[in-house]
This record gives C-alpha cells, structure tokens and sequence, in this order.
C-alpha cells in the first residue's frame, strides 16, 4: 500500500507513460489474456470483421493499462480534478428521487472507468452511495480497492451481505450501486440464463433479489471515455417498482442498458474476464 500510495501521487502525464509501458508488457510480450479477449469479442460480435475485431483487441488494452493506473490514483486524486476528469451529464435524474426521500438502485457495468464512476457518483449525487464488492483473497489488492472507493464517503457492502444490509440501513438515503454483468461463480447454483451480446449468458439472481428486497427504482449509469484521462456519465430510469418476487425483468433491463453502453464503445468493457467460461445446462 506504501508504494501505491506513493505512485498515485505521481503527475497523469507520467502515471500514462507507465501505462503505455504496460500496453506494450501485457499486450506484445506476455500477452495477457488475448486468445480470452479474441474469442469473446468475434463470439460477441459475429458481424464485425477480423480488422475490426484486431482493432478493438488493442484498444481494450490500452483501455485496460490506462484503467490500472487511474484506479491508483484514486487514492490521492482531489474531489474537484476528479470531478473535472468524470462528469456527470444528468446527475439531476437522481434528484427527482432523491427530493422524495426515496432511495434508488445505482446500476452499471464494468465499462472504463467504472472505478471513478462509482467514487465520483459521491460528489456528484444528491445522497449517500453505498456499494456492493467481491471480498479479494489479496488483502493488499481488497485494501487498495475499498481505500479508493471510500475515499468520499461511499460505504462498503460485501456482496453475501447485501439483504442483510439493506434491511439494517433502510432509513439511509442512499444508492445502492450494483455491477452484475460478470459471472456469477461456480458455487451460486441458481442462475438465470438469458442472451447477452449474441449468446446464452448466466447472470446472479442476486440483482433481482434485491429490487424485489427494496423496491427501489433503479438508474443505470452508462460511462463514455472522451478522450484518455477523460470520461461522462449518463444516466435513466431503466426499471421501477412494483418487482414480483421472481421476476428477473430488471436484470433484462439492466442487460439491454449494458449491451448499449457497450455497443457505443466495444473496448471500453472488461473483455479480459472469463464471462462465458460455463455454458447453460453445463453449471
């Protein structure tokens, strides 16, 4: 944590030097993850040719570099560069709620950079932001991450706590922002299959479960990289209450948003995870 602290006290121009050095490691000499990423994208974007899909193979990695240096700054970047570096298009879209007393759902997907998105979301929305994690088996790298993420204020909720903590902090107003666009895990049984980008994908029950727990209108930010070091955020009303206690309509609605924020910028999402490792009736 000492050296991260200290590397994220480095100027950007410097912190995307590295970054570029990292391109240049992860994609021409290791290779990191790219016969993953090639797959993904030609399965997820049969129409696209072989140009198009090599294109968008190195722009995700560049993306990918710039976000592992962004994410360290985080933990010493001020309120007000971060603010003029992610901006809220409509933060006014949780104000209708918000003057209501009513608490909302905060959803989006791992499209760069989300990591900001979420810290920002604290000086930008007009209430508290609560999140949902993954517990890391690396304290160090679970350290980093939730550092970055509180730093304004954000509360943390881990993910097998979640009902547990919605109940406990019901009088809260607040968002409860949610990703759940990656694979649920071998040991959560009970999946609900559906297609995404042009295949039968798995996804938590979880997400409905919790609007159905809440109530709770849920907002779907989408985020779009300007230009390097430099991101908006929009966001509407993607599925409101009453939710039936086995409905998934929410997560259909949460797809369609993040198949759009991806479709606007293909390497701007988390190609490199393993998001079709199981197949339906396989797990």
């Amino acid at each position: 944590m000492f050296v991260l602290r200290w590397l994220s006290r480095l100027p950007f121009p410097v912190l995307y030097a590295f970054s570029d050095f990292l391109f240049f490691i992860s994609y021409y000499l290791i290779g990191y993850r790219k016969v993953l990423v090639l797959k993904n994208l030609r399965n997820s974007f049969p129409d696209k040719s072989e140009v198009e899909i090599k294109r968008i193979q190195k722009d995700f990695y560049h993306n990918l570099c710039d976000y592992a240096v962004e994410t360290i700054k985080l933990l010493s970047i001020s309120p007000e560069e971060l603010k003029r570096r992610l901006v809220y298009k409509n933060p006014e879209i949780v104000k209708q709620f918000s003057d209501k007393n009513q608490s909302i759902l905060l959803l989006t997907s791992h499209q760069f950079n989300w990591e900001w998105l979420l810290t920002s979301g604290c000086l930008y929305l007009p209430l508290g932001v609560d999140f949902v994690y993954q517990q890391q088996s690396n304290k160090t790298f679970n350290e980093f991450l939730l550092d970055g993420r509180t730093r304004f204020g954000a509360y943390p909720i881990e993910r097998s706590n979640v009902g547990r903590e919605a109940i406990k902090r019901k009088e809260v107003l607040r968002g409860i922002a949610v990703m759940a666009d990656q694979f649920p895990g071998h040991f959560h049984n009970k999946k609900y299959w559906t297609q995404f980008l042009n295949q039968k994908t798995a996804f938590y029950l979880g997400l409905g479960q919790l609007a159905s727990l809440t109530q709770y209108p849920a907002v779907f930010f989408g985020v779009k990289k300007i230009k390097r070091g430099y991101y908006e955020a929009e966001g509407f009303v993607v599925s409101q209450p009453p939710y039936g206690k086995e409905s998934q309509q929410i997560v259909e609605d949460y797809i369609k948003a993040t198949e759009q924020t991806i479709k606007q910028q293909p390497a701007g999402w988390l190609w490199s995870h393993n998001r079709w490792k199981t197949k339906s009736g396989a797990d």
